[in-house]
């Protein structure tokens, strides 16, 4: 089966690519597609349906798209859907977690929870797969694995940051592993 990853994410469609060994997944890049697909939702869910509806309607692909977001809850669930232009300019991990470290820096309430939406478009049907991983803000970096947040959150039951965990652990207990997981067992359900 070959569907199409929304992302130009190298990170994202590495980490995804090995939860889905059976699936040729391909890129925005395989099909193509150069432009950066906008995100205007004010959800997660709904930011996932604009980019998988996007390349399913322009390249005919059968196509999941997920949205993720880092919900800090002494920041009232921000940085949100807002995640990785969260210090302003997109994707800038670096600048985002300086951002969101200041912010909690007199806050003990550390507590947070990573969310990914995954919308796939498969044979004129449209599903949504949610996974959710809680955890908490670390005080400082910890590791040089992963992207984005990952050196600063800490999952639950655990002792290391996911950028100190390897590929394979970080996909078990992820948020966007156990979304992906809930994707691998519906497609394999047909």
């Amino acid at each position: 089966m070959k569907i199409v990853f929304a992302t130009h994410n190298k990170n994202k469609l590495k980490e995804v690519a090995a939860l889905l060994p059976h699936i040729e997944l391909l890129s925005l890049t395989d099909i193509g597609c150069t432009e950066e697909i906008p995100e205007t939702a004010t959800t997660l869910e709904g930011n996932a349906i604009i980019k998988a509806n996007f390349v399913t309607e322009k390249y005919g692909y059968a196509c999941f798209a997920d949205d993720t977001g880092l919900l800090v809850n002494a920041l009232d669930g921000a940085p949100g859907v807002y995640s990785a232009r969260y210090a302003g300019e997109h994707g800038n991990a670096e600048k985002n977690m300086d951002l969101l470290l200041k912010n909690l820096e007199s806050n003990s309430d550390r507590t947070a929870c990573f969310k990914t939406l995954i919308c796939l478009n498969l044979n004129n049907q449209q599903h949504l797969f949610e996974g959710v991983c809680k955890g908490e803000i670390l005080k400082e970096r910890h590791g040089d694995e992963g992207f984005g947040y990952d050196p600063i959150f800490k999952p639950a039951g655990f002792d290391t940051s996911f950028a100190q965990m390897t590929l394979d652990q970080k996909g078990k207990i992820s948020h966007r592993g156990l979304a992906v997981q809930k994707l691998i067992h519906f497609l394999q359900s047909l």
